[in-house]
């Protein structure tokens, strides 16, 4: 069922990207007949009044354009969404039927860098205000993390010791308890924790050319998920992202160094969140 829905919304997907090119190729000619107007209009030295309405007619034209390309790109997202979406629905009923994959850590650490570079982009229309849990923006005040989600979880330790733990959430109860499993299956816990010791991670990347606001801002004091592991540690903005491919660059708090900071390690929007400080603090 899930196959052919996926399938389904592939064909879909395939018949848009073709959709896309074909519009995108009109766009570019209406652009090239622009370009040569305004050439001539410059060259010229008045500019007759059948030439400046040819003009605005290749503007509307080309907005319009721009329009329906807009709108068929928004369309095939929408259908990426969709599958992604029916995926971790198929991997979430195969846990729950006892058919976890075992995923080796080198491999866990692959599929964690390519589920921060997946993560969906946040692209607003003109006024359109980014939705929480949009980079930096904080969730609303009544969030609830869904199955499958991926959270930071406060978990004590063999010797007592807390630590924030990369984890996936399993369940939310009526009583407002968590029951996540720790992402590294060599660890194989399920927790069961309150709502204060869950923290979402961020569901879309922040554009930094567009929704700058929606970037930790430089030297703020945030958790991030230290490189090749799955803990959280508290660190300092270095560098924000300069594109939406980019990563933040954190000094992470580290009593090893003379200075009391790591050198300067990147990590992606996915994985840097609002520091924490534990009750009591």
């Amino acid at each position: 069922m899930a196959a052919a829905q996926i399938q389904e919304r592939l064909k879909s997907l395939y018949h848009l990207v073709k959709d896309i090119q074909g519009s995108r190729e009109k766009s570019e000619l209406n652009l090239t007949s622009i370009t040569k107007a305004q050439e001539k209009a410059a060259s010229d030295a008045k500019v007759s009044a059948s030439h400046q309405q040819k003009l605005r007619g290749l503007y509307v034209s080309a907005a319009a354009d721009a329009e329906q390309e807009e709108s068929l790109l928004r369309e095939a997202l929408s259908k990426i969404y969709e599958i992604r979406s029916i995926r971790n629905d198929r991997r979430i009923q195969a846990r729950n039927a006892g058919n976890k994959e075992t995923i080796r850590r080198g491999a866990l650490m692959k599929m964690l860098q390519i589920s921060a570079q997946t993560l969906p982009l946040w692209v607003g229309k003109p006024g359109e205000k980014p939705p929480p849990l949009c980079g930096c923006t904080p969730p609303e005040q009544n969030h609830v993390s869904k199955a499958g989600d991926m959270v930071a979880a406060l978990v004590k330790g063999p010797e007592g010791d807390e630590n924030w733990i990369l984890a996936e959430v399993v369940s939310y109860n009526t009583s407002g308890k968590y029951e996540v499993d720790d992402i590294d299956e060599e660890q194989k816990d399920r927790h069961v924790l309150s709502k204060r010791r869950v923290m979402p991670l961020p569901l879309m990347r922040a554009n930094p050319d567009t929704d700058p606001n929606c970037l930790f801002p430089k030297s703020s004091i945030v958790m991030a998920l230290y490189p090749q592991t799955t803990c959280f540690y508290k660190a300092i903005i270095n560098r924000l992202p300069v594109s939406s491919m980019d990563e933040y660059e954190v000094l992470f708090e580290d009593a090893t160094y003379p200075d009391g900071y790591s050198p300067p390690l990147t990590v992606a929007q996915r994985y840097v969140i609002a520091a924490k400080e534990k009750k009591g603090k």
